[in-house]
């Protein structure tokens, strides 16, 4: 995520169930999400999609489960 802005720039995912994944992530980046909105989203644990929200998290050292 942007340091100023919190936008989500990108993501890297590597192992299983990214296929998954992959299209909270492109969605939250085609609608210019910041890490911040997918904190505040409902993911359902436990769950691979949760590890999202954990990335989220992560970005203000906030993670949960990690």
């Amino acid at each position: 995520a942007d340091a100023k802005t919190d936008e989500v720039l990108g993501v890297h995912m590597i192992g299983a169930r990214t296929a998954d994944l992959i299209a909270e992530a492109v969605t939250a980046m085609e609608f210019r999400a910041s890490a911040e909105d997918i904190s505040r989203m409902s993911h359902a644990h436990p769950t691979f999609a949760e590890a999202i929200k954990e990335a989220a998290l992560a970005v203000d050292k906030r993670t949960i489960n990690i």
